[in-house]
């Protein structure tokens, strides 16, 4: 039986990573990866050229320019520049090697600022997206509308998840352009070898957020991929649409940095800084269209944020400091 060839677009990121991790243990799967100094992902050509060559069966998409709150309202244009360029080039070529199935990765940001709690999926393109990171946003629904309608008008499958905040093993450190819960990670730990007595957190710590550790998100991902076609466009017609990934739970910014401090072994005080944006009060995806198609998320959060620091431990000298 020939193996299912499977490229892995941004195997070097942190979601990439925990794709190869999942699906390297399924021997019938051969995955095909390739670094950026190899391929660049925004030469059409250079991506055409790519597909041509490897007999690809399916794509996973997670190939993408992320950031925190700094890093997207910092680099907007690169942002939504490269993510489009990425999206558009790897869906087109997978079309034109008749590649029948893709997952793209998307993110929770695709929906409106003030949109209700939790977000359902029917939420998205009804409001004002957050202005911060309204470029990327905007390239994440481009790579929904991509895949909707190469399906639509040549009848691929082509399938979208939309995760919640992720974080785990291979995540970017980076003091300014991380996200909250490896750059929290990061400074507790240095504060605690230091031995700072007080170490500060911005805003008020009453935000409500939602967190998945990448893992499950991979598990997710490699599920959707292989429902099978009823039961994918029952739950996701009549666009063949997006399906939100998430825990289903969330937690203060107070709560989380409490925990990860815990989790660290930080002793000394934590000082909240009011001076500085809460941004919005909550974001929570609503994760019932994924639930009714049988999936839930495995590891809880300190579980979590207790193997992400296990990992960063382990990896402190080589772990990604992305700016």
């Amino acid at each position: 039986m020939a193996k299912i060839r499977i490229f892995v677009a941004g195997h070097n990121g942190m979601v990439g990573s925990a794709l190869v991790r999942q699906l390297s243990q399924d021997l019938n799967n051969h995955i095909i990866t390739v670094d950026r100094n190899e391929l660049d992902l925004t030469n059409q050509q250079a991506v055409q050229n790519f597909f041509a060559e490897q007999s690809i069966d399916q794509v996973y998409l997670a190939a993408a320019k992320v950031g925190g709150i700094h890093a997207n309202n910092t680099y907007p244009a690169e942002f939504i520049y490269q993510n489009l360029m990425i999206e558009a080039n790897i869906i087109h070529a997978a079309h034109l090697n008749n590649v029948q199935k893709l997952l793209f990765l998307g993110s929770s940001c695709i929906y409106p600022k003030l949109a209700e709690q939790p977000m359902r999926e029917d939420a998205l393109l009804t409001a004002t997206l957050e202005p911060t990171n309204e470029p990327y946003a905007i390239a994440k629904i481009a790579g929904i509308k991509l895949c909707e309608s190469y399906n639509r008008q040549y009848g691929r499958d082509y399938r979208s998840v939309m995760p919640t905040n992720l974080y785990g093993p291979g995540d970017n450190f980076h003091p300014e352009n991380s996200h909250v819960i490896p750059a929290l990670i990061r400074r507790f730990h240095e504060a605690k070898e230091s031995n700072a007595p007080v170490v500060n957190a911005w805003g008020t710590g009453t935000p409500m957020r939602e967190f998945l550790y990448v893992d499950d998100m991979a598990a997710a991902s490699i599920f959707v991929m292989n429902l099978d076609d009823e039961t994918y466009q029952k739950e996701t017609q009549p666009m063949l649409s997006h399906i939100n990934v998430g825990s289903g739970t969330d937690c203060t910014i107070k709560n989380l940095t409490e925990t990860v401090a815990k989790v660290v072994g930080y002793k000394g005080s934590i000082e909240w800084d009011t001076t500085k944006p809460d941004g919005a009060p909550r974001k929570l995806m609503n994760v019932k269209r994924l639930e009714r198609l049988g999936w839930k998320a495995q590891v809880d959060l300190e579980k979590g944020l207790a193997l992400s620091y296990e990992w960063y431990m382990k990896n402190i000298h080589h772990a990604r400091f992305v700016s």
